[in-house]
């Protein structure tokens, strides 16, 4: 990032998804939300009727230019096929901030929706892919649309790749949910994001609430420690041509199953990194732990509200957080985003 730009900002801008009904994720399902709609502060729906205007959402990403913010992580729902997209990337292009695209990866089937991505000078895309197994990845990240399965994301995939050619830019990346069934997965995933050409990588673990359904299937505990541990050894290990988040996330992922909350002293949560709701809200990180223990003073929004308003310049040495948890360990490969660094990022690929 640019000097004087050091903040990230994680923006959720969709409720809705159109792509994928994931069974675990942190917009809950279609279905139990069609019975009950969450109430509690900070919990996400797709099924929320208070997603900001596009004009707002506009409106906003023109002020971040006049801000600490230097690098924009656009999540979902699923960004691309929000129809305003490519303008809003546009904005934010233009006044020279690096923009992530985080996708689900069947949109990238489209050549000219791809080609908007290269033109507009888009840094990297993220997708998401949670298995090198198809019927597993399926099974728990089914497709909203028959024929948009495993399959059709390994086709976005290198349909991007190769519509990007030797380019340097977007840099294409795959983040993955680790779950208790599917450990493997750790240096699985990888793997295949070598054999189709990606960059990165990222294995996350999954973070459920407590009074999920599938909590006791699918959370990573205790137990799972020292085969996430030897996972993780072998994936460093095997020296893949791909840029892996630090050796540290991987003890930090062990540490986070092990213990329930931990101390952070000098978060970045609330300094260099925020996160922004469908609806606006900004909150300090996207940590439920964190949003709940969020001082009502501390609320804020981007509505009708400008950047350098909400985002102070950064000390770079947040205050002491200790609700270090699965909930938000999945934040360090993000405030890092080592395959964006100009000091030796670029990983040679044959």
């Amino acid at each position: 990032m640019k000097p004087g730009k050091t903040v990230s900002l994680l923006w959720g801008l969709r409720s809705f998804c159109a792509s994928h009904g994931c069974r675990y994720c942190y917009f809950g399902t279609v279905a139990e939300h069609s019975v009950q709609m969450p109430t509690q502060l900070g919990v996400l729906s797709h099924l929320s009727p208070n997603d900001l205007t596009t004009e707002q959402v506009l409106a906003f990403a023109g002020t971040l230019a006049d801000s600490p913010v230097g690098r924009v992580f656009l999540a979902g729902g699923e960004p691309l096929l929000w129809r305003p997209i490519i303008k809003l990337i546009e904005i934010l292009k233009t006044d020279g901030l690096e923009v992530v695209v985080c996708t689900s990866g069947v949109a990238l089937n489209r050549a000219d929706l791809c080609d908007q991505l290269i033109e507009l000078g888009v840094d990297a895309v993220s997708v998401s892919l949670d298995s090198a197994d198809p019927v597993h990845n399926d099974q728990w990240r089914p497709p909203r649309r028959e024929g948009d399965g495993w399959k059709a994301v390994v086709s976005g995939i290198s349909a991007l790749l190769e519509a990007r050619g030797p380019a340097p830019r977007p840099k294409v990346g795959i983040y993955s949910v680790i779950t208790a069934r599917n450990l493997t997965d750790i240096i699985a995933v990888p793997e295949l994001a070598v054999a189709l050409g990606c960059d990165y990588a990222v294995p996350q673990p999954i973070a459920l609430d407590p009074g999920h359904k599938l909590v006791k299937a699918l959370s990573l505990t205790p137990e799972h420690a020292p085969e996430l541990r030897q996972h993780f050894d072998e994936l460093y290990a095997a020296e893949l041509p791909l840029v892996l988040p630090e050796r540290a996330y991987a003890r930090q992922v062990a540490s986070a199953v092990t213990k329930p909350t931990d101390l952070v002293p000098g978060c970045f949560g609330g300094d260099t990194l925020f996160f922004v709701q469908p609806d606006g809200t900004v909150w300090d990180c996207p940590s439920g732990l964190k949003i709940a223990a969020t001082a009502p003073e501390r609320h804020r929004t981007i509505k009708d509200t400008a950047a350098r308003d909400l985002f102070p310049a950064p000390t770079g040495c947040g205050a002491d957080c200790s609700l270090f948890s699965v909930d938000c360990v999945n934040m360090w490969p993000l405030t890092g985003f080592p395959v964006l660094s100009p000091t030796g990022a670029e990983v040679h690929r044959a």
